[in-house]
């Protein structure tokens, strides 16, 4: 290490470039292998369960090594300012493209609850192609060829689940100034109490599937409502369990000693993706719950 590396409290005074990396091309084979086991798995084709499960180890395995590395190459301070603010824009960008996924989802919710709905169901559409298609959201589609089935509604373990991110948006919130505070123990507190509410957002939205699915007859068949509501609900799922998965890691990292009040971006990402998650359940409590 150089006496300029030195110098400035253990951090490269350079722009570092990281070695050519094996784990983007490993985590793309795992992403294929998930996508091509859903796929098969939804056609009901036995191995594309196999492949599903394959695929998501695999890409926790690779995303495992690939943070270790990163980690590794922030605690013995290859990364300075510049790297940092890198980080920060890359993950600006990342969240933005999340915005547009979910914006995608939504848009498809009130184009079809909104124009195509009413549109099949005027007169021309009604003598023409769909006899007897009623333009109430949701329907059981033309000539009730969906099997019937009831909506979920807000109350209550919508309402609960509610709760749970909002307060572990609150409980982040705290947990970000205690590091800033260089109070570790109360950020190990209230990370650990995030990563909690988090988690038990996952198995409330599981056991809300299991009565929507059982006692509601609501599939992922039962029309343009059943798919845009797993769709959507099932993704903002999946970026919960990811959200608390990050936060995991960076509970392990405070109890370990990383991060400093003034050098903590690993923190920050995963606390903006986190408030990021929370937002978006917000629109979907409204709009898929309420409206």
């Amino acid at each position: 290490m150089s006496a300029s590396h030195l110098a400035q409290g253990n951090e490269a005074p350079y722009y570092y470039v990281p070695a050519d990396s094996v784990h983007p091309v490993r985590a793309s084979f795992c992403l294929l292998l998930t996508l091509l086991g859903a796929a098969l798995w939804i056609n009901s084709y036995h191995v594309g369960f196999w492949l599903f499960l394959v695929g998501i180890l695999g890409l926790f395995v690779v995303l495992f090594g690939w943070f270790g590395d990163a980690i590794r190459e922030s605690e013995s301070g290859l990364n300075n300012q510049r790297v940092d603010h890198s980080y920060r824009w890359s993950m600006a960008w990342f969240i933005f493209s999340e915005v547009m996924f979910f914006a995608a989802f939504f848009g498809s919710l009130w184009y079809t609850r909104e124009v195509t709905t009413p549109w099949l169901s005027n007169l021309d559409h009604q003598t023409l192609l769909w006899p007897n298609f009623s333009g109430t959201w949701p329907n059981l589609g033309p000539a009730g060829v969906v099997p019937a089935f009831k909506t979920v509604g807000p109350f209550w373990l919508p309402t609960i689940n509610t709760a749970l991110l909002l307060t572990s948006g609150l409980t982040l919130t705290i947990a970000h100034h205690a590091l800033r505070a260089s109070h570790r123990g109360k950020a190990i507190f209230w990370v650990a109490l995030t990563v909690i509410l988090g988690f038990s957002f996952v198995a409330c939205q599981g056991y809300e599937y299991f009565h929507a699915y059982h006692e509601l007859n609501l599939r992922f068949d039962s029309g343009a409502y059943g798919s845009l509501f797993y769709m959507l609900t099932g993704f903002h799922g999946f970026h919960v369990i990811l959200g608390a998965t990050f936060l995991t890691v960076i509970l392990f990292r405070l109890i370990k000693g990383h991060f400093t009040a003034s050098h903590h971006f690993g923190f920050e990402g995963a606390a903006w993706y986190w408030h990021f998650v929370d937002v978006v359940w917000l629109g979907l409590y409204l709009f898929v719950y309420w409206f």
